[in-house]
């Protein structure tokens, strides 16, 4: 199941603020599906950062899944506000929520899941990892 991201950034633990390019630009003048999908892997690679964890040798996170919708058009000089927190916990696998906006609201959300793995599958979370998560959760998020 994916949580639903909040369109309001108070929900959020955490935000970063980034520069739209020209080069960001469709067409029609406005932040295209490539750049706002850039412009997610850039906050979701922030706030993992900022959570601090580390995963011991020979384990990894990788993407099982991205889900963007487009909310409403974005649009260049305008910088973006990438606000990110978790969502659903599971056992091996987690779900990082996050919402684009720029100074009219939300333009975009965003649903990414990761599985910690090792070469042989997956694994599940250590307790201080899911402690890390749980205390990271995007207003109205829960455990599952």
């Amino acid at each position: 199941m994916t949580t639903k991201p909040p369109r309001d950034i108070a929900a959020y633990p955490f935000r970063t603020h980034t520069e739209t390019r020209f080069q960001d630009l469709d067409p029609l003048g406005h932040l295209n599906n490539v750049a706002i999908a850039a412009l997610f892997e850039n906050g979701r690679v922030r706030f993992n950062q900022s959570l601090g964890l580390t995963h011991a040798p020979g384990t990894r996170w990788l993407i099982a899944r991205v889900e963007i919708d487009y909310v409403a058009e974005g649009f260049f000089p305008e910088a973006v506000e990438i606000a990110s927190g978790i969502g659903r916990v599971g056992n091996s696998s987690w779900q990082i929520v996050s919402a684009a906006f720029q100074e009219k609201g939300c333009v975009a959300t965003s649903v990414t899941t990761l599985v910690l793995t090792n070469k042989d599958g997956s694994l599940p979370m250590d307790d201080a990892m899911r402690a890390v998560l749980a205390a990271n959760m995007v207003e109205g998020s829960a455990e599952g």
